[in-house]
């Protein structure tokens, strides 16, 4: 529970008479009466459970405390004094539960003693016009009074009946303590408090701190000040952190588990403008905002607008000013510069940086997906499947893996493995990376591959004379921004769908022949000619190019295509045989052998009548290459398979 309302009316000591623990720990604040921080107070449940309670500061100069809060409750006691009635900070404080999601609570009339029967009448009268229409204009009214008890018993029944039956706020299972306070405790060190948001957490737990990073370990844990084995979502607790120092650590910041949140600059949020506010929200407007225990700023950034009236709804892009983490379907409060006060909401439905700027092509088909995700974020758990789909199709060619879905879709683990495992079984998504679980979007796969196709393409039609082209590059192109197993997959997939072909390691389109032009078929023959015409004593084959005026560059396809068909085998650079006469050389040496271990080239001479020193060198050293023969010595032996 958690306490709201105007300066001095009361909030701490109603909060002090019904648990007996006085909130106010700071000498300031004792010395000027005022709340300044958070106070935090507990009472023991009839169930045997212990209902925590927050206590905020009610002066305007600390609504960032209050915020900060008001974050994590369950349901909110708004006190008001009877004496004064609503103020200023019962309005905005009433607003900012609104806007953080806070649904259920009721009213504390205070200072009864100090008013007469017409008077607290007329209290009674003015909450009921100020709560309607807002979460509490059914709820009860307690008059109390924090001096004569008087009313005490009932609102502490009822405050124990709410804790007992109110269902505790939708959490999932990612472990989240936005903290709010960082002190050093004697013979311990190093302490954080917050209220858990979700999950769970454990002593000898491995723990981050975000967006700074800085890496610990639970020393201790603590909840209303009794040592906890564990610590669970929807409660205060305490962390004893090892090896760090107070100077380490920032308030605002969230204690996570390695590698499950994601700090970025730009958020997408569902922007909601109050109907109080004294003007319109403009685009580009900087603005104080409020995220968990979080203060920072941010500058708006409105699309096919440019200002949000009060009253209004519209998507908008949040650009901080410093790195935060948040989580799909979390709550953010705004408030203006001046005046300073609580202007609009926000409802987080992208987290993570998404790109996305009016010139871009896919900017409308963008908007439009983040427009459903405003929708689904009300209730994420009825639409898991199509949350995630939405989801990855922003992602686009990157995917997400499987720690980014828990962050973008705020389910807990058991719902998210079962709609991911259905949509991988229909097709609709893909994993692409089995160790760390990255999907992608069957619409983006299908980019992709085609991509990928019209990369192969490309490539046949500038190296027309070359049957097909190594993996790696077929993958070098349109794979440059996308993860390295993405680009694999892609390429694997297409070759088990036929799209591509591989033969002797390289990849082709299935349609893809090679084929000459006509003044390149004439070259191929003429090429060819030379080296039959000179039998076991081939041209060099630059002698036979400059002979035919055709550039090395220019001929080189031909003379590729002439080696893979076999016509012509290379022995060394620039001598060629003709793929019949290097047959015949290779029978006749192989007769050779039938008969004698050894092979020189003096026999080699007489087996090629008579060829000269060249041409034998360059053959024996052919055959050792092409393990066809073994050098020993200066002779050659025939290599045993």
């Amino acid at each position: 529970m958690g306490s709201a309302g105007h300066i001095d009316h009361g909030k701490t000591s109603l909060v002090r008479a019904l648990t007996g623990i006085d909130c106010d720990r700071l000498e300031e604040e004792k010395r000027r009466g005022i709340t300044i921080e958070l106070g935090f107070a507990h009472c023991d449940l009839p169930g045997g459970e212990r209902l925590g309670i927050v206590d905020v500061p009610g002066h305007e100069r600390f609504v960032k405390n209050m915020v900060a809060g008001a974050a994590g409750i369950d349901f909110v006691m708004l006190v008001i004094a009877a004496d004064e009635g609503v103020m200023p900070q019962t309005r905005e404080h009433l607003e900012i539960c609104a806007l953080l999601g806070i649904r259920h609570g009721f009213v504390a009339l205070t200072k009864i003693d100090m008013v007469d029967d017409e008077w607290l009448e007329l209290a009674k009268d003015d909450i009921a016009v100020f709560v309607r229409g807002s979460f509490l204009e059914n709820a009860p009214t307690f008059p109390v009074s924090s001096v004569t008890e008087q009313g005490l018993g009932e609102l502490k029944r009822h405050i124990l009946q709410t804790a007992e039956t109110l269902a505790p706020r939708r959490r999932n299972d990612l472990f989240r303590l936005p903290i709010d306070r960082v002190f050093t405790m004697k013979g311990h060190g190093t302490v954080v408090t917050g209220t858990l948001l979700s999950g769970s957490l454990r002593v000898g737990d491995e723990v981050v701190l975000e967006p700074s990073g800085v890496a610990s370990k639970v020393r201790g844990l603590q909840s209303h000040g009794d040592s906890a084995g564990d610590g669970r979502a929807g409660t205060r607790a305490a962390v004893n952190l090892q090896s760090l120092e107070v100077g380490d650590i920032r308030r605002g910041e969230v204690l996570a588990r390695p590698g499950t949140l994601f700090p970025s600059e730009r958020w997408f949020v569902r922007l909601s403008c109050l109907p109080s506010s004294p003007r319109a929200l403009r685009h580009r407007t900087e603005v104080h905002m409020h995220h968990g225990t979080k203060e920072l700023f941010a500058r708006l950034h409105f699309f096919g607008r440019d200002r949000l009236n009060p009253g209004e709804h519209a998507l908008a892009e949040l650009r901080l000013s410093e790195p935060l983490v948040g989580v799909f379907a979390d709550r953010c409060v705004l408030r203006a510069f001046s005046p300073l006060r609580t202007v609009a909401g926000g409802l987080v439905i992208h987290p993570l940086g998404l790109s996305l700027h009016r010139r871009d092509p896919h900017c409308a088909a963008r908007l439009a997906l983040l427009e459903e995700l405003s929708a689904l974020a009300v209730a994420p758990d009825a639409q898991a499947e199509r949350l995630l789909i939405v989801q990855l199709m922003l992602a686009g060619d990157r995917g997400a893996d499987r720690a980014q879905l828990s962050v973008l879709s705020d389910l807990d683990n058991k719902a998210l493995d079962s709609a991911l495992q259905t949509l991988s079984s229909k097709g609709e998504i893909s994993c692409f990376d089995k160790d760390s679980r990255a999907y992608i979007a069957a619409q983006a796969l299908e980019s992709l591959c085609a991509a990928c196709l019209a990369q192969a393409a490309a490539f046949h039609r500038k190296e027309p004379l070359k049957s097909g082209m190594a993996r790696g590059a077929l993958s070098a192109g349109w794979s440059k921004a996308i993860p390295p197993r993405l680009a694999h997959f892609v390429v694997e997939r297409c070759i088990r769908n036929g799209s591509l072909v591989v033969e002797s390691e390289l990849v082709r389109l299935p349609a893809h022949k090679v084929s000459l032009a006509s003044d390149q078929a004439g070259l191929r023959e003429k090429i060819l000619q030379a080296h039959l015409k000179g039998g076991m004593a081939p041209p060099n084959m630059k002698d036979v190019l400059d002979e035919l005026g055709v550039d090395p560059k220019q001929a080189g396809g031909v003379i590729k295509l002439l080696v893979e068909d076999g016509s012509l085998v290379k022995v060394t650079e620039g001598i060629y045989y003709a793929g019949g006469e290097m047959a015949e050389i290779m029978r006749r040496v192989r007769d050779w052998f039938a008969a004698h271990e050894e092979l020189d080239h003096t026999v080699l001479k007489e087996l090629t009548d008579g060829l000269s020193r060249k041409y034998l060198i360059a053959l024996l050293e052919y055959f050792d290459r092409e393990r066809f023969t073994i050098r020993v010595g200066d002779a050659r032996r025939l290599r045993k398979t």
